[in-house]
């Protein structure tokens, strides 16, 4: 199927997001750490002035349980040089994997790979995602022509089935990876408190659209046990009324590297968190530590 969107726009009315599945959160709540939309016709080309080859950044993640906080897994994302059709591009790749422990309750591992030209232009998405009973493998192929996206999107499950879609939109359609690897190279200091902002991205088997609030700036201690400044926003989703239901927080470096911190993710069985463990190989001074 094919379908056509307005441009993008920051918008101040409520809208309907897509509804967030408790089997896939983690990887997206990583995945989205901030996101603006782009202008023109289709054109997804971004200048990066936010990372480079080599960097790798560790997450430590927590379950809420019985309020208590719990370990339960970690999670790694690293970004790396390579070819796409003898084309220069990047390659990131995200992985999840809960701990033993967690295992018994609910076995995750899961590996997400974006291969995106030097641009920042998404080419393709592989998400393979083990997920207590279920296991899927979702790919995603993009395209350009006539000021248009193109999107091909293939869903293969444990049992062998396929789905499979085609969908255009005349702004440029992100996956989970190359929307944070171009929101990384904005200035977000434009935007005004409560502010909403929307964007649209293939998921593996439609393209939804996604919606963000800003909130702010504040100081956030990490797990190596340094405290940054870090912006603020919130992923949220409505009911059919029209009823706004936060759904995840992100804390975010106030920097040029635009490392996220610390999310809090608000889910329909209890809490999670995800805290920065560890990172290297970043492009730029983190002129947002306020102690260390």
């Amino acid at each position: 199927m094919k379908i056509r969107r307005k441009r993008p726009e920051i918008v101040k009315t409520q809208t309907v997001a897509a509804a967030i599945r408790r089997k896939e959160w983690i990887c997206l709540i990583i995945a989205l750490l901030f996101a603006f939309p782009s202008s023109g016709n289709a054109q997804c080309e971004a200048k990066n002035d936010a990372f480079k080859s080599g960097e790798h950044v560790m997450y430590e993640l927590y379950f809420n349980w019985k309020f208590i906080w719990k370990k339960v897994g970690l999670a790694s994302l690293t970004t790396n040089s390579t070819t796409y059709h003898s084309e220069p591009a990047y390659r990131v790749n995200l992985l999840a994997i809960s701990s033993k422990e967690a295992d018994f309750f609910f076995k995750m591992r899961d590996t997400l790979t974006s291969v995106m030209t030097e641009k920042l232009e998404p080419r393709y998405f592989r998400k393979g995602a083990e997920e207590g009973k279920r296991y899927t493998v979702d790919e995603a192929r993009f395209s350009f022509r006539n000021g248009m996206c193109y999107v091909n999107q293939k869903r293969v499950r444990k049992d062998g089935s396929i789905t499979e879609t085609e969908q255009s939109d005349n702004r440029c359609i992100y996956d989970m990876l190359t929307i944070l690897a171009q929101a990384r190279s904005f200035d977000p200091k434009e935007y005004t408190i409560g502010q909403r902002i929307q964007f649209p991205m293939a998921t593996g088997r439609r393209v939804e659209e996604q919606t963000l609030i800003y909130r702010g700036i504040k100081k956030i201690t990490a797990e190596n046990d340094t405290t940054y400044r870090c912006l603020i926003f919130s992923l949220v989703e409505y009911n059919k009324k029209g009823k706004e239901k936060e759904v995840i927080t992100f804390y975010v470096t106030d920097d040029r590297n635009h490392l996220p911190v610390r999310l809090d993710m608000h889910l329909n069985f209890g809490s999670a968190k995800a805290f920065l463990k560890s990172v290297s190989g970043y492009r730029h001074p983190q002129t947002s530590i306020v102690t260390k």
